[in-house]
């Protein structure tokens, strides 16, 4: 069975093809997505994202029939949805500062942590603040909203015309969901919001066929299913959820870096240092934290990996040379700390390299240990391939990491969802902690100097 999956992450848009025979992916097309700045403010370019959606389905669909779609995207985006089925306002970027001018109001209504799990956040990363955002600047077209509808979602809609919600987005960072009741928060009460708000249903729903202008567009049968789908760090977890044995801890690296505890120790956690309450594919709550890992490495590295050698890596440890948080300030761990380099002046570029990708894994492991991570650490998505990332974060947890040999865990994880039975993961390569103590030395110097 051939699933495509439409990913939407933050920097690009893909639509994948995966074998569910060898949880492989066989096509990809992809496109960088970019935010538009028309308009009442910043905004995601879905008639874009929709034209590419289409041509990617039906150009992909000529080499290799399609049986079913599934949908993953990043988080933090709700889509406020007309009568018609079209935008009441548009889809808000959730980096978009200006919802901050809001920010003592909003303060005043939204619920506590205990309550949602959700972190207090900066500008659009907690959904309802924009929501709140859009309804006091713009009542109005506010008042026109039919349906409210949360990214992945909203992609569903416009392939079945079927409105749905599901927890996996609902329950990431929006103030919306009560984890613990499965239930919409006293938010969505207190703002009038919970009538607005599509039906929830599982994340492996079957929505419906495609509409019927969609298979003359593409050329898919008119039978094909659409999925319901997921929030995309959740769609990197799912596989491990139904193949592997706890305790284990995901990282699922893009844009974000969103490091996931299954089965971990008790810890109790921080908001003010961006850990949260996820919600996973089978509605059990997962203890997480984030920060802007892939962001980090574009603009220090201009997002090109780079040569380097065991001599360079030699001269990084033996220097401790080191760079601190947080290159990208307002989230993650450290949110209100600069970036700084300390014995690093003699670096040369490659030198630089290596120290960037071990200032990731020690970011990485510090979100681990706040969520009380355990057992082997799959690393999913981009940060999967560099060796330098995977053999520090085994040497700062002390515990076994596993390189995913998929290029895009959000995809496979995503395409499960249209799978009957269970599946076997290909695990990967497995990485043990280094036994040079160099290593090791490393990450405790790193450590000191940001509990300094």
């Amino acid at each position: 069975m051939i699933v495509a999956v439409v990913d939407i992450g933050k920097t690009n848009a893909k639509v994948a093809l995966v074998d569910l025979a060898t949880m492989q992916e066989v096509a990809l097309r992809r496109t960088a997505n970019a935010v538009a700045t028309d308009g009442p403010y910043p905004h995601h370019d879905v008639e874009r994202l929709w034209a590419f959606i289409l041509e990617s389905l039906a150009a992909l669909h000529r080499d290799q029939r399609i049986d079913a779609i599934s949908i993953t995207t990043h988080g933090a985006t709700a889509v406020l949805v007309d009568a018609e089925g079209g935008l009441a306002l548009p889809v808000i970027d959730y980096e978009f500062a200006g919802i901050d001018e809001l920010a003592p109001d909003y303060d005043a209504v939204r619920p506590a942590f205990a309550e949602t799990g959700t972190p207090r956040l900066p500008a659009g990363l907690n959904v309802g603040a924009q929501l709140f955002f859009q309804q006091q600047r713009f009542p109005a077209e506010f008042t026109k909203t039919a349906a409210i509808l949360m990214y992945p979602q909203y992609w569903a809609l416009r392939l079945t015309g079927v409105a749905a919600n599901e927890v996996t987005s609902l329950g990431c960072h929006t103030d919306l969901w009560n984890p613990w009741r499965a239930d919409y928060s006293s938010l969505a009460d207190k703002m009038d919001w919970r009538r607005l708000m599509a039906p929830v249903r599982p994340a492996r729903d079957r929505l419906g066929p495609i509409l019927s202008a969609i298979a003359q567009r593409t050329g898919l049968d008119p039978a094909t299913p659409v999925f319901c789908g997921l929030h995309d760090s959740n769609a990197s977890l799912l596989p491990h959820l139904l193949s592997d044995r706890p305790p284990l801890s995901v990282v699922s690296t893009g844009t974000w870096v969103v490091s996931m505890a299954v089965g971990g120790k008790k810890v109790d956690l921080d908001p003010a240092r961006d850990t949260l309450v996820n919600v996973n594919a089978l509605g059990d709550t997962v203890p997480s934290a984030r920060f802007m890992g892939g962001r980090e490495f574009s603009l220090l590295t201009g997002g090109q990996p780079q040569d380097w050698s065991e001599g360079d890596v030699a001269a990084v440890l033996a220097q401790k040379a080191l760079l601190l948080p947080s290159t990208q300030r307002g989230s993650g761990p450290f949110p209100h700390r600069a970036a700084h380099w300390r014995n690093a002046d003699a670096l040369n570029t490659s030198q630089r390299f290596v120290a960037i990708s071990f200032y990731l894994a020690l970011m990485t492991a510090t979100c681990l240990e706040l969520i009380g991570g355990d057992g082997p650490t799959t690393v999913e998505g981009p940060f999967s391939q560099n060796r330098l990332f995977i053999r520090m974060l085994a040497a700062a947890t002390d515990r076994p990491v596993v390189a995913s040999e998929t290029s895009t865990g959000t995809s496979i994880g995503a395409a499960l969802l249209a799978s009957d039975g269970a599946t076997v993961m290909s695990k990967g390569e497995r990485t043990e902690p280094p036994a040079e103590r160099a290593w090791s030395d490393y990450a405790r110097a790193w450590q000191q100097a940001v509990n300094l």
